[in-house]
């Protein structure tokens, strides 16, 4: 394999693939140059992050997936709230979590909380219906 082998884009294509991590399973599922590892809740995220060694780098994974084209999303109760690789922009927030060069979303983590909490809020609810 020369080195313009090792850099050529790559495709993943799964339907049904499950990861565990730290007890917390994640599904996984692609579009071809897309990965998208979905948590249930913002609970077994914060395990999963927890469970990564303290000198955690992004970089390596996020150089690897750069150099074959590919991107990962990293969800939370359906809602985008890191992407790491080649679709990856990371800005102020990421630099400032120490995450760069993964994008952090705000936005995706924010709505993942706030579902959660719904969630929450009516199951209670469901028991007297």
């Amino acid at each position: 394999m020369n080195r313009t082998d090792a850099r050529a884009p790559l495709s993943v294509t799964t339907e049904d693939l499950t990861l565990t991590v730290a007890g917390v399973e994640l599904e996984l599922r692609s579009t071809g140059d897309r990965l998208f590892v979905e948590v249930a809740t913002v609970r077994d995220a914060i395990r999963v992050a927890r469970s990564l060694p303290g000198d955690a780098d992004a970089r390596g994974p996020a150089a690897l997936l750069t150099a074959t084209d590919l991107t990962t999303e990293i969800r939370v109760r359906g809602r985008t709230v890191a992407v790491l690789g080649a679709d990856a922009r990371p800005g102020l927030l990421s630099r400032e979590l120490g995450v760069a060069p993964a994008e952090a979303r705000l936005a995706g983590a924010v709505g993942a909380a706030v579902s959660g909490l719904s969630a929450a809020a009516s199951a209670p609810r469901r028991l007297f219906e």
